[in-house]
Protein backbone atom coordinates (compact mmCIF):
# COMPACT_ATOMS: atom_id res chain seq x y z
CA UNK A 1 0.00 0.00 0.00
CA UNK A 2 1.02 3.79 -0.33
CA UNK A 3 1.52 6.28 2.34
CA UNK A 4 -1.79 7.79 1.36
CA UNK A 5 -3.11 4.83 1.71
CA UNK A 6 -2.41 3.82 4.71
CA UNK A 7 -3.10 6.83 6.19
CA UNK A 8 -6.95 6.47 5.13
CA UNK A 9 -6.99 2.91 6.16
CA UNK A 10 -5.76 4.50 9.37
CA UNK A 11 -8.87 7.01 9.85
CA UNK A 12 -11.27 3.60 9.34
CA UNK A 13 -9.68 2.58 12.99
CA UNK A 14 -10.79 6.06 14.79
CA UNK A 15 -14.36 5.44 15.36
CA UNK A 16 -13.58 1.81 17.30
CA UNK A 17 -10.99 2.40 18.75
CA UNK A 18 -12.59 5.89 20.30
CA UNK A 19 -15.77 3.91 21.41
CA UNK A 20 -13.80 0.06 22.58
CA UNK A 21 -14.22 0.60 26.46
CA UNK A 22 -11.43 -0.03 28.66
CA UNK A 23 -12.03 -3.91 29.10
CA UNK A 24 -12.04 -4.35 24.87
CA UNK A 25 -8.85 -2.51 24.72
CA UNK A 26 -7.24 -4.32 27.68
CA UNK A 27 -7.81 -7.28 26.00
CA UNK A 28 -6.45 -6.38 22.70
CA UNK A 29 -3.45 -5.64 24.10
CA UNK A 30 -3.60 -9.08 25.56
CA UNK A 31 -4.04 -10.75 22.16
CA UNK A 32 -1.07 -8.26 20.94
CA UNK A 33 1.47 -9.60 23.63
CA UNK A 34 0.72 -13.02 23.28
CA UNK A 35 1.17 -12.86 19.22
CA UNK A 36 4.24 -10.76 19.41
CA UNK A 37 5.65 -14.13 21.57
CA UNK A 38 4.18 -16.65 19.85
CA UNK A 39 5.86 -15.30 16.21
CA UNK A 40 9.08 -14.57 18.38
CA UNK A 41 11.13 -16.30 15.93
CA UNK A 42 9.67 -14.65 12.80
CA UNK A 43 10.65 -11.73 14.38
CA UNK A 44 14.12 -12.74 15.20
CA UNK A 45 14.91 -14.06 11.57
CA UNK A 46 13.70 -10.63 10.17
CA UNK A 47 16.29 -9.40 13.18
CA UNK A 48 18.83 -11.09 12.10
CA UNK A 49 18.06 -10.13 8.37
CA UNK A 50 18.45 -6.58 9.16
CA UNK A 51 21.47 -7.13 11.14
CA UNK A 52 23.34 -8.95 8.71
CA UNK A 53 22.41 -5.64 6.36
CA UNK A 54 23.60 -3.00 8.62
CA UNK A 55 26.52 -4.59 9.57
CA UNK A 56 30.00 -2.34 7.81
CA UNK A 57 27.32 0.81 7.52
CA UNK A 58 26.43 1.53 11.27
CA UNK A 59 28.38 1.34 14.83
CA UNK A 60 28.42 -1.24 17.20
CA UNK A 61 26.83 0.06 19.30
CA UNK A 62 24.07 1.29 16.80
CA UNK A 63 23.80 -2.46 15.84
CA UNK A 64 22.75 -3.34 19.41
CA UNK A 65 20.35 -0.48 19.06
CA UNK A 66 19.08 -2.58 15.90
CA UNK A 67 19.66 -6.28 17.68
CA UNK A 68 16.52 -8.31 19.35
CA UNK A 69 16.73 -10.81 21.24
CA UNK A 70 14.79 -13.32 23.20
CA UNK A 71 15.15 -11.31 26.26
CA UNK A 72 14.27 -8.28 24.53
CA UNK A 73 11.49 -9.49 22.78
CA UNK A 74 9.71 -10.79 26.27
CA UNK A 75 10.49 -7.31 27.67
CA UNK A 76 8.29 -5.71 25.35
CA UNK A 77 5.80 -8.23 25.80
CA UNK A 78 5.72 -7.33 29.19
CA UNK A 79 5.49 -3.53 28.39
CA UNK A 80 2.27 -4.09 26.07
CA UNK A 81 1.00 -6.06 29.41
CA UNK A 82 2.21 -3.21 31.44
CA UNK A 83 0.04 -0.77 29.27
CA UNK A 84 -2.97 -2.96 29.71
CA UNK A 85 -2.99 -2.37 33.47
CA UNK A 86 -2.49 1.14 33.78
CA UNK A 87 -5.74 3.68 33.72
CA UNK A 88 -7.94 3.99 30.95
CA UNK A 89 -6.98 7.94 30.34
CA UNK A 90 -10.08 8.10 27.81
CA UNK A 91 -13.10 9.59 29.28
CA UNK A 92 -11.45 10.75 32.24
CA UNK A 93 -12.51 14.26 33.91
CA UNK A 94 -10.20 16.54 34.17
CA UNK A 95 -11.54 19.43 35.63
CA UNK A 96 -15.55 19.62 36.67
CA UNK A 97 -17.15 22.86 36.84
CA UNK A 98 -20.84 24.03 37.84
CA UNK A 99 -21.83 27.18 36.78
CA UNK A 100 -24.56 29.87 38.53
CA UNK A 101 -26.89 29.39 35.68
CA UNK A 102 -26.49 25.53 36.65
CA UNK A 103 -24.32 24.14 33.17
CA UNK A 104 -22.31 21.51 33.94
CA UNK A 105 -18.50 21.96 31.83
CA UNK A 106 -16.83 18.72 32.33
CA UNK A 107 -13.07 19.21 30.62
CA UNK A 108 -12.55 15.55 29.29
CA UNK A 109 -9.70 13.35 28.18
CA UNK A 110 -10.63 12.28 24.37
CA UNK A 111 -8.58 10.10 22.32
CA UNK A 112 -5.95 12.03 19.56
CA UNK A 113 -7.03 10.29 16.44
CA UNK A 114 -4.35 9.22 14.83
CA UNK A 115 -0.69 9.69 15.10
CA UNK A 116 2.46 9.10 13.11
CA UNK A 117 5.51 8.33 14.70
CA UNK A 118 8.85 8.12 12.60
CA UNK A 119 11.82 6.64 14.09
CA UNK A 120 14.96 5.22 13.34
CA UNK A 121 16.74 1.97 14.46
CA UNK A 122 15.03 0.83 17.88
CA UNK A 123 12.49 -1.97 16.61
CA UNK A 124 10.91 -1.81 20.14
CA UNK A 125 9.75 1.38 19.53
CA UNK A 126 6.97 -0.33 17.22
CA UNK A 127 5.45 -2.00 19.91
CA UNK A 128 5.78 0.02 22.47
CA UNK A 129 4.06 2.95 20.31
CA UNK A 130 1.29 0.23 19.24
CA UNK A 131 0.64 -0.93 23.14
CA UNK A 132 -0.12 3.25 23.94
CA UNK A 133 -1.72 4.47 21.01
CA UNK A 134 -4.47 1.52 21.19
CA UNK A 135 -4.73 1.82 24.84
CA UNK A 136 -5.18 5.97 24.26
CA UNK A 137 -7.97 4.98 21.86
CA UNK A 138 -5.72 6.18 18.81
CA UNK A 139 -4.84 4.19 15.42
CA UNK A 140 -1.20 5.02 15.19
CA UNK A 141 1.27 4.98 11.06
CA UNK A 142 4.76 4.04 12.06
CA UNK A 143 7.45 4.90 9.73
CA UNK A 144 10.78 3.19 10.99
CA UNK A 145 14.34 3.68 9.41
CA UNK A 146 15.24 1.57 6.44
CA UNK A 147 17.87 -0.40 8.54
CA UNK A 148 14.98 -1.84 10.82
CA UNK A 149 12.19 -2.37 8.29
CA UNK A 150 12.30 -5.95 8.29
CA UNK A 151 12.23 -6.39 12.37
CA UNK A 152 9.12 -3.51 12.16
CA UNK A 153 7.49 -5.59 9.41
CA UNK A 154 7.32 -8.76 11.56
CA UNK A 155 6.89 -6.87 14.54
CA UNK A 156 3.23 -5.19 13.20
CA UNK A 157 2.17 -8.44 11.31
CA UNK A 158 1.89 -10.20 15.23
CA UNK A 159 0.45 -7.06 16.63
CA UNK A 160 -2.13 -6.87 14.14
CA UNK A 161 -2.91 -10.87 14.17
CA UNK A 162 -3.46 -9.47 18.12
CA UNK A 163 -5.95 -6.48 17.06
CA UNK A 164 -8.20 -8.82 14.21
CA UNK A 165 -8.25 -11.83 17.44
CA UNK A 166 -9.49 -9.12 19.97
CA UNK A 167 -12.07 -7.94 17.46
CA UNK A 168 -10.49 -4.58 16.85
CA UNK A 169 -9.34 -2.92 13.41
CA UNK A 170 -6.21 -4.01 12.34
CA UNK A 171 -5.67 -0.95 10.55
CA UNK A 172 -5.03 0.65 14.18
CA UNK A 173 -1.43 -0.12 13.66
CA UNK A 174 0.22 0.10 10.39
CA UNK A 175 3.81 0.19 9.26
CA UNK A 176 4.85 2.58 6.12
CA UNK A 177 6.48 0.36 3.19
CA UNK A 178 8.01 3.45 1.99
CA UNK A 179 11.17 3.83 4.13
CA UNK A 180 12.24 7.18 1.46
CA UNK A 181 12.49 10.62 2.64
CA UNK A 182 8.76 11.09 -0.04
CA UNK A 183 7.08 9.04 2.86
CA UNK A 184 8.65 11.38 5.93
CA UNK A 185 8.06 14.60 4.54
CA UNK A 186 4.30 13.37 3.16
CA UNK A 187 3.81 12.37 6.92
CA UNK A 188 4.48 15.52 8.21
CA UNK A 189 2.21 17.26 5.79
CA UNK A 190 -1.22 15.05 5.83
CA UNK A 191 -3.47 17.79 7.31
CA UNK A 192 -6.60 15.94 8.21
CA UNK A 193 -4.80 12.83 7.83
CA UNK A 194 -2.70 12.82 11.08
CA UNK A 195 -3.70 14.61 14.20
CA UNK A 196 -0.10 14.38 15.68
CA UNK A 197 3.61 13.89 14.55
CA UNK A 198 6.42 12.27 17.11
CA UNK A 199 9.78 12.11 15.78
CA UNK A 200 11.94 10.01 17.05
CA UNK A 201 15.70 9.80 16.45
CA UNK A 202 18.56 12.15 16.16
CA UNK A 203 19.28 16.06 15.73
CA UNK A 204 18.15 16.17 12.17
CA UNK A 205 15.40 13.92 11.89
CA UNK A 206 13.76 15.89 14.79
CA UNK A 207 15.07 19.17 13.24
CA UNK A 208 13.71 18.51 9.71
CA UNK A 209 9.97 17.33 11.43
CA UNK A 210 9.86 20.48 13.52
CA UNK A 211 11.30 22.73 10.71
CA UNK A 212 8.56 21.18 7.82
CA UNK A 213 5.77 19.60 9.68
CA UNK A 214 2.42 21.51 9.14
CA UNK A 215 0.57 18.50 11.37
CA UNK A 216 1.04 18.65 14.79
CA UNK A 217 4.92 17.83 16.09
CA UNK A 218 5.83 17.06 19.53
CA UNK A 219 9.82 17.77 19.74
CA UNK A 220 11.21 14.57 21.06
CA UNK A 221 14.36 13.07 21.75
CA UNK A 222 17.51 14.93 21.09
CA UNK A 223 19.66 13.83 24.41
CA UNK A 224 22.75 16.30 25.17
CA UNK A 225 22.39 15.18 29.48
CA UNK A 226 24.74 16.67 31.54
CA UNK A 227 26.06 15.32 34.78
CA UNK A 228 27.48 17.99 37.45
CA UNK A 229 29.85 16.79 40.41
CA UNK A 230 29.35 19.30 42.84
CA UNK A 231 32.06 20.54 45.52
CA UNK A 232 29.78 18.70 47.82
CA UNK A 233 29.52 15.65 46.53
CA UNK A 234 30.25 11.92 47.79
CA UNK A 235 32.82 11.15 45.14
CA UNK A 236 32.28 7.29 45.17
CA UNK A 237 28.94 7.44 44.63
CA UNK A 238 29.64 9.73 41.68
CA UNK A 239 31.55 7.48 39.96
CA UNK A 240 28.70 4.93 39.95
CA UNK A 241 26.24 7.49 39.03
CA UNK A 242 28.43 8.81 35.90
CA UNK A 243 29.41 5.15 34.87
CA UNK A 244 25.62 4.09 34.65
CA UNK A 245 24.59 7.06 32.54
CA UNK A 246 27.56 6.64 30.37
CA UNK A 247 27.65 3.45 30.18
CA UNK A 248 24.43 1.19 30.77
CA UNK A 249 23.83 2.01 27.04
CA UNK A 250 24.64 4.54 25.58
CA UNK A 251 22.90 4.31 22.24
CA UNK A 252 20.08 6.07 23.86
CA UNK A 253 19.17 9.80 24.13
CA UNK A 254 19.21 9.77 28.21
CA UNK A 255 22.95 8.52 28.25
CA UNK A 256 25.34 11.47 29.64
CA UNK A 257 26.79 12.84 27.24
CA UNK A 258 28.79 15.61 29.64
CA UNK A 259 30.33 15.49 32.54
CA UNK A 260 31.12 18.59 34.69
CA UNK A 261 33.09 18.42 37.36
CA UNK A 262 33.47 21.43 40.73
CA UNK A 263 37.18 22.48 40.49
CA UNK A 264 37.32 21.64 44.35
CA UNK A 265 36.77 18.12 44.18
CA UNK A 266 38.31 17.45 40.30
CA UNK A 267 41.72 16.41 41.16
CA UNK A 268 40.06 13.60 43.47
CA UNK A 269 37.35 12.77 41.41
CA UNK A 270 38.86 12.59 37.68
CA UNK A 271 41.48 9.91 38.28
CA UNK A 272 38.98 8.01 40.01
CA UNK A 273 36.77 8.32 36.91
CA UNK A 274 39.61 7.43 34.26
CA UNK A 275 40.32 4.22 36.37
CA UNK A 276 36.58 3.03 36.33
CA UNK A 277 35.59 4.55 32.44
CA UNK A 278 38.99 3.41 30.93
CA UNK A 279 41.61 1.33 33.34
CA UNK A 280 38.76 -0.94 34.92
CA UNK A 281 36.93 -1.50 31.82
CA UNK A 282 40.15 -2.75 29.26
CA UNK A 283 41.17 -4.72 32.12
CA UNK A 284 37.31 -6.59 32.25
CA UNK A 285 37.58 -6.80 28.27
CA UNK A 286 34.94 -3.72 28.16
CA UNK A 287 34.95 -0.93 25.54
CA UNK A 288 36.59 1.68 27.50
CA UNK A 289 35.15 5.27 27.32
CA UNK A 290 36.86 8.18 25.35
CA UNK A 291 37.49 11.09 27.77
CA UNK A 292 36.82 14.45 26.03
CA UNK A 293 38.63 16.58 27.97
CA UNK A 294 38.62 20.18 28.35
CA UNK A 295 42.44 22.46 29.38
CA UNK A 296 41.87 22.11 33.01
CA UNK A 297 40.49 18.52 33.03
CA UNK A 298 43.02 17.59 30.76
CA UNK A 299 45.55 19.00 33.59
CA UNK A 300 44.61 15.99 36.05
CA UNK A 301 43.94 13.16 34.08
CA UNK A 302 44.27 11.03 30.77
CA UNK A 303 42.22 11.09 27.80
CA UNK A 304 41.69 13.31 24.48
CA UNK A 305 41.87 17.26 24.03
CA UNK A 306 37.83 18.32 23.78
CA UNK A 307 37.16 20.58 20.77
CA UNK A 308 34.58 22.88 20.54
CA UNK A 309 31.86 20.82 18.96
CA UNK A 310 32.24 17.79 21.79
CA UNK A 311 29.65 19.87 24.27
CA UNK A 312 27.57 19.90 21.78
CA UNK A 313 27.35 16.49 20.55
CA UNK A 314 24.93 14.15 21.07
CA UNK A 315 27.81 11.25 20.61
CA UNK A 316 25.56 7.81 21.50
CA UNK A 317 28.87 6.12 22.12
CA UNK A 318 31.79 5.57 24.83
CA UNK A 319 32.82 9.20 24.58
CA UNK A 320 32.12 11.42 27.32
CA UNK A 321 32.82 15.45 27.08
CA UNK A 322 34.53 16.35 30.27
CA UNK A 323 35.14 20.10 31.96
CA UNK A 324 36.27 21.62 35.59
CA UNK A 325 33.51 24.33 36.39
CA UNK A 326 33.98 26.95 39.43
CA UNK A 327 30.77 26.61 40.61
CA UNK A 328 27.13 25.30 40.76
CA UNK A 329 26.04 28.52 38.81
CA UNK A 330 28.67 27.59 36.39
CA UNK A 331 27.16 24.04 35.65
CA UNK A 332 24.32 25.74 35.34
CA UNK A 333 25.11 28.58 32.55
CA UNK A 334 27.28 25.56 31.01
CA UNK A 335 24.11 23.40 31.00
CA UNK A 336 22.18 26.80 29.16
CA UNK A 337 24.39 27.06 26.67
CA UNK A 338 24.90 23.26 25.19
CA UNK A 339 21.92 21.07 26.99
CA UNK A 340 19.10 20.15 24.61
CA UNK A 341 16.88 20.21 27.90
CA UNK A 342 16.54 16.64 27.87
CA UNK A 343 17.94 15.30 31.46
CA UNK A 344 20.43 16.85 33.69
CA UNK A 345 21.30 15.71 36.99
CA UNK A 346 23.69 17.10 40.19
CA UNK A 347 25.57 14.76 42.60
CA UNK A 348 26.16 16.89 46.36
CA UNK A 349 24.96 16.45 49.53
CA UNK A 350 24.36 20.42 49.59
CA UNK A 351 20.93 20.75 49.47
CA UNK A 352 21.35 24.84 48.44
CA UNK A 353 22.98 23.59 45.94
CA UNK A 354 20.56 21.13 44.58
CA UNK A 355 17.66 23.57 44.86
CA UNK A 356 19.67 25.96 43.04
CA UNK A 357 20.76 23.65 40.20
CA UNK A 358 16.55 22.25 40.13
CA UNK A 359 15.17 25.51 40.14
CA UNK A 360 17.54 26.84 37.42
CA UNK A 361 17.79 24.01 34.89
CA UNK A 362 15.69 24.27 32.35
CA UNK A 363 14.80 20.54 31.18
CA UNK A 364 12.34 18.16 31.09
CA UNK A 365 13.60 15.67 33.87
CA UNK A 366 16.32 16.88 36.70
CA UNK A 367 17.64 14.99 38.67
CA UNK A 368 19.63 15.21 42.27
CA UNK A 369 22.13 11.91 43.23
CA UNK A 370 20.59 9.87 40.20
CA UNK A 371 21.61 8.59 36.78
CA UNK A 372 19.61 10.41 33.50
CA UNK A 373 18.94 6.68 32.60
CA UNK A 374 15.54 6.77 34.16
CA UNK A 375 14.37 9.19 32.28
CA UNK A 376 12.03 6.28 30.57
CA UNK A 377 8.42 6.03 30.64
CA UNK A 378 8.57 2.63 31.95
CA UNK A 379 11.03 3.61 35.05
CA UNK A 380 8.27 6.87 35.38
CA UNK A 381 5.93 4.23 35.97
CA UNK A 382 4.00 5.02 32.84
CA UNK A 383 3.96 1.34 31.28
CA UNK A 384 5.67 1.97 27.83
CA UNK A 385 6.71 5.49 26.40
CA UNK A 386 6.20 7.65 22.57
CA UNK A 387 8.97 9.70 23.22
CA UNK A 388 10.48 11.88 25.44
CA UNK A 389 9.28 15.51 25.09
CA UNK A 390 12.01 18.25 25.46
CA UNK A 391 9.81 21.04 24.61
CA UNK A 392 7.20 22.74 26.85
CA UNK A 393 3.87 22.61 25.28
CA UNK A 394 1.30 19.92 25.57
CA UNK A 395 3.76 17.15 26.81
CA UNK A 396 7.04 17.42 28.44
CA UNK A 397 9.50 14.50 29.30
CA UNK A 398 8.44 10.87 29.29
CA UNK A 399 4.71 10.20 26.94
CA UNK A 400 2.60 8.10 28.02
CA UNK A 401 -0.78 7.43 28.19
CA UNK A 402 -1.88 11.09 29.23
CA UNK A 403 -0.22 12.97 27.08
CA UNK A 404 -1.72 10.87 23.82
CA UNK A 405 -4.77 12.32 25.01
CA UNK A 406 -6.11 15.72 23.98
CA UNK A 407 -9.61 16.95 25.23
CA UNK A 408 -12.86 18.15 24.61
CA UNK A 409 -15.20 20.22 26.99
CA UNK A 410 -18.77 18.23 27.21
CA UNK A 411 -21.44 20.43 28.62
CA UNK A 412 -24.33 19.57 30.17
CA UNK A 413 -27.75 21.85 30.02
CA UNK A 414 -30.98 22.36 30.85
CA UNK A 415 -32.26 24.84 28.36
CA UNK A 416 -29.96 27.69 29.48
CA UNK A 417 -29.24 30.54 26.78
CA UNK A 418 -27.09 33.11 27.09
CA UNK A 419 -28.88 37.00 27.25
CA UNK A 420 -31.80 37.43 26.49
CA UNK A 421 -33.32 36.84 23.14
CA UNK A 422 -36.66 39.18 24.37
CA UNK A 423 -37.50 41.93 21.80
CA UNK A 424 -37.54 45.30 23.55
CA UNK A 425 -40.95 46.55 24.27
CA UNK A 426 -42.44 49.69 22.54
Amino acid sequence: MTTMEILQAAQTARMPLALADTDTKNAALEAMAQALTAASEDILAANRRDLDAARGHISDVMLDRLALTPTRLADMAKGIREVATLPDPVGTVLRRIVRPNGLLIEKTAVPMGVIAIIYESRPNVTADAAALAVKAGSACVLRCGRDAWASCHAIVTALRAGLRRAHLPETAVSLVEDTSHDSARLLMTADGLVDLLIPRGGAGLIRTCVENATVPCIQTGTGICHVYVDAAADLKMAVRIVENAKTSRPSVCNAEEVLLVHRDVAAAFLPMLQKRLVTDRIAAGATPVELRLDERAAALTDGTPAGPEDFDTEFLDYKLAVAVVNSVQDAIDHIAKHSTHHSEAIITADKVAARQFTACVDSAAVYVNASTRFTDGGEFGLGCEMGISTQKLHARGPMGLAELCTYKYIVQGSGQIRGSSTLPSC
